[in-house]
């Protein structure tokens, strides 16, 4: 049967199949963009508590790993040019060892200044010691003549003269040997402070400067240290807890810490210590449910030899009994 176009009603023909078409792109639509709900095994494994506290009380903590002696920011106490840099990260140095020079030219120009003016000065007491030991002979052979008249008067003032002349120059020269030695050895100083050791013995962590840069004592409180370093045998882990946490804490109770997004990587921390102040919290862990405005007693665990499993800075997550865990 054909269609007649003239007797063709829009709302009763047109728009029930106009109406019927956009039905099913709505649902091809809605099909083709449903979110895929299949499961599918996390990126990282969860924190969870260990086997010997799943079932006890426990107080959590996340927590950063640090360098036993904490780190220590090594500066230099004179600005200058880097001239000698002779260490790199992951260095172990002993206590004593160069890290690094300054410029120390200027200072070594002023240890030559200073040490020939030691000189002139030792010359000069030399020539005044001579000249007063031959005034004193002079004056003790005109005292010793027996005949008053064989010798004027003046020949023994001039002698008095000389001899007093010469001990003035001795005891002259002498203040001149001891400013010159006194500038001596605070040049010798400067150059052994433009040379930076290492107050510890330990490993580096860091270097941001390199050779042939200028440093300044001027620095930022912003500025990074020159270098950074710390003893890391062993590890300490700062454990943060929660101010609302803390009464419940058992404190020398182990920790059991694994690396963050290591959690089935547990080891046991011997406890070291609990700071004596509550702080404000600094090390954040991320997380959205995370808060920042409370303040967090940090205690401080020795991490056992785990062959490389952590490293300084990094974060970990741990888990201590709480008080009546255990009775």
């Amino acid at each position: 049967m054909a269609l007649d176009w003239n007797n063709l009603s829009f709302s009763r023909q047109t728009l029930p199949v106009v109406a019927l078409v956009g039905l099913v792109a709505a649902v091809i639509f809605i099909l083709v963009g449903l979110p895929d709900r299949e499961l599918s095994e996390p990126g990282r494994e969860p924190p969870h508590a260990p086997a010997n506290l799943a079932a006890e009380a426990r107080v959590a903590g996340a927590g950063v790993v640090e360098p036993s002696s904490e780190t220590i920011q090594i500066g230099s106490a004179l600005s200058g040019l880097i001239t000698g840099l002779l260490v790199e990260p992951g260095d172990r140095v002993e206590e004593g060892d160069v890290l690094f020079t300054v410029d120390d030219r200027a200072v070594r120009a002023q240890l030559r200044e200073a040490n020939a003016a030691i000189a002139e000065a030792r010359a000069a007491i030399s020539e005044a010691q001579s000249a007063r030991a031959t005034a004193a002979r002079q004056l003790a052979l005109y005292r010793n003549v027996e005949d008053p008249a064989a010798v004027s008067r003046a020949e023994v003032i001039r002698a008095e003269g000389e001899a007093a002349s010469a001990n003035e120059r001795a005891r002259l020269a002498q203040a001149r040997l001891q400013a010159a030695q006194a500038r001596a050895g605070s040049a010798q100083t400067e150059i052994a402070r433009l040379t930076v050791r290492a107050p510890i013995a330990g490993e580096i962590l860091a270097v941001n400067i390199r050779k042939g840069e200028y440093v300044s004592t001027m620095g930022g409180g912003g500025s990074q240290p020159f270098i950074e370093m710390g003893q890391t045998q062993p590890l300490h882990v700062r454990i943060d807890i929660d101010e609302e946490q803390a009464p419940r804490l058992q404190l020398g109770a182990p920790a059991t810490v694994s690396p963050r997004g290591a959690a089935d990587r547990q080891v046991e921390a011997e406890f070291v210590r609990a700071e004596p102040r509550v702080v404000p919290k600094r090390s954040l862990t991320n997380s959205a449910a995370e808060r920042v405005d409370v303040r967090v007693l940090q205690v401080i665990y020795e991490l056992p030899e785990a062959d490389g499993l952590f490293r300084v800075g990094q974060q970990v997550d741990a888990y201590i009994a709480a008080r009546g865990a255990e009775e």
